[in-house]
């Protein structure tokens, strides 16, 4: 079984920094492209930001400049680097594959507040 496990959410200042782990277990990411999405209360599921393989990037608009996403093969992880954190970026935090597989975790909370 596929297991996708996010950490590194929190409560933050706005303005402050994150960085969330994704750490992937039974199979290897390595080829393939990896997203994170998030969800806040009342909205749906978005993509926020995506890898492929080789490292080509792709954001949202609403985190473009702010959001660094990247990934490590060697340690089977992916990485997202957040950074000038708003408010309305507080929301639950998943990785998974893109296209998404029908596996998701439990997510991680980031909380902007001030």
């Amino acid at each position: 079984q596929v297991q996708l496990v996010e950490s590194g959410g929190g409560l933050v200042q706005p303005g402050g920094s994150l960085r969330l782990s994704c750490a992937a277990s039974v199979i290897s990411i390595s080829l393939s492209r990896m997203g994170w999405y998030r969800q806040a209360p009342g909205k749906e599921r978005e993509l926020v930001a995506s890898v492929r393989s080789a490292g080509t990037t792709n954001y949202a608009d609403s985190v473009k400049g702010r959001f660094t996403i990247s990934r490590d093969n060697a340690k089977n992880t992916v990485y997202l680097q957040m950074n000038s954190l708003k408010p309305e970026d507080t929301a639950v935090y998943y990785c998974n594959f893109f296209p998404a597989s029908s596996y998701w975790g439990q997510g991680t909370q980031v909380t902007v507040s001030s």
